[in-house]
């Protein structure tokens, strides 16, 4: 994704510059708008080395382990530019040494620690360069990377349990679709000749895969390509057309398995990145901007957009969010008790807990309900293949006899 310098001002007349992660301008300037901020200049910026260094992109775990680490040295009392330093010695990824380096350089020549950061969006988002502020300006900078460092662990932890409910029934697919090509491309073809050979009339069942495969070897090339640019359209219309991606994020969420659990894994991200923020002194307003854009879903962060709008005109956290009907009405209460008692970020990091297990059991559900249907899939059409197969050959054995 490319990295835009942009320039503006905010409500109060004061300059600011920074670089923004974006698919293209305009979705820079909604986000700087969201800030506050009024675009005064926004310009892609061509020819980053952080693109292209050798060593591949660092992953959640070298972030953690750094994040640790540094949060270690702070404590220990070594000055900032010190523990840049030795972390960027340290590193094995080439592309985090030398990003580590450059903020370094830039610490060195009077930018903040956050201000560096920011010029690195593609490794330090925004929530991890807020915190840091955060822990700047209240001088516990040790203590925000710790709550950093559990947050981004158990956010990786998150993503992974998603992704891995999606590895079995992607592999069985895939292995499934595999062998019924192979077997109409590859094999029919020979039992056909054996047929053609014996003459007389095939079942109507081996006539329909014969058909099927006669097809298959004639548009094969056109089906994969087809459906290659298809992927490719989707991804592109989802990347470049907001009203797209909200309509299929708001398709996602209503579909009958996936949806209830892709809201689950939603309300626990927004949850575990809400009580982070807030317990690391950031603003609510900001927190809410932040866990909106961070939500990886259009229609969540409709809802936290409005919330914010709503909060800023007076009403409580819990009000607007109410009013969404995207967030769970267990969650709204328990926000409302957390607004009432002050204690609003332990209350969202039991929720966040409490989702995070609910993450766990739906994928338990899903992987039980997928793999009879999977099963069931794989051995109809590969069995229905078979026994229109040995159908003639039961004709020509009883024509023999």
């Amino acid at each position: 994704m490319p990295v835009f310098a942009w320039e503006g001002r905010t409500n109060q007349g004061q300059v600011k510059k920074g670089t923004i992660e974006a698919p293209n301008e305009a979705a820079v300037m909604m986000q700087l708008r969201g800030q506050m901020i009024a675009p005064m200049s926004v310009k892609e910026k061509f020819g980053s080395k952080e693109i292209n260094l050798p060593g591949g992109n660092p992953s959640t775990r070298d972030l953690v382990v750094f994040t640790r680490q540094f949060a270690t040295m702070i404590d220990a009392g070594l000055p900032l530019v010190q523990c840049l330093e030795i972390q960027a010695e340290q590193q094995e990824n080439k592309k985090f040494r030398e990003i580590l380096a450059k903020v370094k350089n830039e610490v060195e020549q009077g930018k903040t620690f956050a201000d560096a950061l920011e010029g690195h969006p593609a490794l330090f988002d925004e929530l991890y360069t807020n915190l840091v502020r955060a822990g700047e300006i209240g001088g516990v900078l040790d203590t925000i990377l710790n709550r950093l460092a559990v947050y981004l662990e158990k956010a990786d932890s998150l993503r992974r349990k998603v992704k891995g409910a999606m590895v079995y029934p992607t592999s069985v697919m895939t292995v499934a679709i595999g062998v019924v090509v192979l077997l109409l491309v590859k094999v029919i073809p020979v039992f056909e000749k054996m047929f053609l050979d014996f003459g007389g009339t095939l079942p109507a069942p081996t006539q329909v895969v014969i058909g099927i495969s006669h097809w298959l070897q004639a548009y094969v090339i056109y089906i994969i390509a087809g459906t290659a640019a298809l992927f490719f359209a989707y991804g592109q219309a989802r990347k470049r057309s907001p009203g797209f991606r909200y309509k299929t994020d708001a398709m996602y969420l209503k579909t009958p398995v996936f949806g209830p659990l892709l809201k689950k894994v939603a309300v626990a991200r927004f949850s575990r990145t809400f009580s982070t923020m807030l317990s690391s002194g950031v603003p609510i307003l900001d927190a809410l901007d932040i866990c909106a854009k961070t939500s990886g879903n259009r229609v969540i962060e409709e809802s936290l957009m409005h919330a914010k709008t709503g909060i800023s005109a007076g009403k409580t956290v819990a009000e607007p969010l109410k009013g969404s009907k995207v967030f769970p009405g267990m969650v709204v209460q328990m926000i409302a008790v957390g607004e009432q008692t002050g204690a609003m970020d332990a209350m969202l990091s039991k929720l966040a807990d409490f989702y995070d297990d609910e993450v766990d059991a739906g994928v338990a559900a899903l992987t039980s309900l997928l793999e009879p249907l999977l099963m069931v899939f794989l051995g109809g059409t590969i069995g229905t293949i078979l026994i229109a197969m040995y159908l003639p050959i039961f004709k020509i054995a009883e024509t023999i006899q």
